[in-house]
């Protein structure tokens, strides 16, 4: 057995920069010259001032990483960095996002999570940036200037004080994913259905967002588990295989949140859209919500899944930005495809008839078996919304639609309900938004193609 579905969430910690994908260099390697050359830096070591040895790979360097540090600045002449592309400050003590950056010409990603950051100028943004994060924060304003960066295609701002978005990000219509859960949002701006590559939407935990009455789950205790072995790690928590002690004992996945708030939003939004999801064989849900740990912390009690499942694909990467990673040389048969893509459609009109956003619908968050059976898992971004709003599960749509188009563009061979299967994907894939199908159309769609 293992579990259902790795908490992800590395959109804030992105896969090219989490602790698993490279090696920490030290100052010494740097200062004795060890470095020279490299496209990538990894400095964690307590720093309270930019090293200017850094300066010594301007003719190289592409990504700089400096989170976990006593940083609060950044140097006037950070522009030396000829080359710089990311660079990722996490958890420093920056007060304000650097204007230095602005100035920056190549510099495409910015990552600034779990800062004190109280104000982002617009002599900050890169005029080629691509992927802002600002999460964990706390921004209580955004310059109408970032409307004018129209290359972005993420935006990560979950965990601060907005109250408004800047209307001018209408013009971004690049923008495909957006975080503004855990803020003080009180509605939603009607720009956000302008905008005709937006895919990914994650908005719970602010003023506006409906709180549904809490659905029955099990009572589970603390106590009652048996923690074994951790069977994975995301940038939300950490995964345990557990024994859960009832008349007839079970075996269970366990995960352990880390924080007050994780990537997409809070742990206490997570884990009320997981239960209320309810069951569905195309689903990774919830058995329940874990009380009385001994340090308070959140937990959530998740069934385990046959070993015999993999994920579909991997988390998109910096150069990819918005595109899951598939195996190389990956291929597919339609009819793994239309099962995979049935599964899927059944699970999206099942959450949106149930009120809820998954808010993540990617090829990473499946889990595929050899037979075919898709299941749809990681509710980090999950919102709920009123029922009647069909433009956000339209939104929801345009997911589904690059998930086909991946899926199709790996798929061998040619035939006419190929033709029809591309065409839904297009269909998916409207840029007006209010002509996109609804899940309970595409599933119906998908079950007829299956028919033939």
């Amino acid at each position: 057995m293992r579990l259902a579905a790795l908490p992800r969430s590395l959109l804030d910690n992105p896969p090219f920069l989490s602790s698993s994908h490279f090696c920490m260099h030290t100052l010494s390697q740097l200062r004795s010259g060890q470095l020279k050359g490299i496209k990538r830096l990894d400095l964690s070591c307590d720093l309270a001032t930019f090293p200017e040895e850094i300066f010594s790979l301007a003719d190289s360097l592409e990504i700089l990483n400096l989170s976990g540090n006593a940083l609060s600045s950044l140097p006037d002449d950070l522009p030396r960095l000829k080359r710089l592309k990311v660079i990722f400050c996490s958890d420093n003590q920056f007060d304000h996002l650097p204007e230095v950056l602005g100035r920056c010409s190549l510099l495409s990603m910015v990552g600034f999570k779990a800062n004190q950051i109280q104000k982002v100028s617009a002599a900050a943004l890169p005029s080629e940036l691509r992927w802002l994060i600002l999460t964990d924060n706390q921004i209580s304003h955004l310059p109408a200037e970032l409307g004018q960066c129209h290359a972005l295609q993420k935006l990560m701002l979950a965990g601060n004080q907005l109250q408004s978005l800047p209307e001018s990000l209408a013009a971004c219509q690049n923008l495909e994913l957006i975080r503004i859960a855990a803020n003080q949002l009180s509605a939603l701006p009607d720009w956000l259905f302008s905008l005709p590559k937006l895919a990914w939407l994650a908005f719970a935990g602010n003023p506006f967002c409906p709180t549904p009455a809490a659905p029955h789950a099990p009572a589970i205790h603390w106590q009652d588990l048996e923690v074994a072995e951790q069977l994975g790690e995301g940038a939300s928590g950490v995964i345990y295989k557990a024994l859960w002690q009832q008349e007839h004992p079970r075996a269970v996945a366990l995960k352990l949140f880390k924080g007050a708030l994780t990537s997409d939003g809070l742990p206490q939004s997570e884990m009320a859209a997981c239960i209320a999801a309810g069951e569905h064989p195309s689903l990774i849900g919830a058995i329940g919500k874990v009380d009385h740990h001994p340090d308070q912390t959140h937990a959530l009690l998740m069934p385990l899944i046959d070993q015999g499942f993999i994920n579909l694909a991997a988390p998109p990467s910096l150069d990819s930005c918005t595109r899951d990673i598939y195996a190389h040389n990956q291929r597919f048969s339609l009819q793994a495809v239309l099962n995979i893509a049935i599964n899927i459609a059944a699970a999206a009109a099942h959450l949106h008839a149930a009120q809820i956003l998954h808010g993540d619908l990617y090829a990473h968050n499946i889990l595929l078996n050899i037979e075919g059976k898709a299941l749809l898992g990681d509710f980090g971004a999950a919102s709920f919304y009123d029922s009647k709003d069909t433009l956000l599960q339209k939104i929801e749509v345009r997911a589904f639609a690059c998930l086909l188009e991946e899926l199709i563009s790996r798929t061998d061979g040619s035939s006419m309900i190929l033709d029809r299967l591309i065409n839904l994907q297009i269909s998916c894939a409207q840029s007006h938004i209010s002509k996109r199908p609804l899940f309970a159309d595409i599933r119906q769609q998908l079950a007829d193609l299956h028919a033939h």
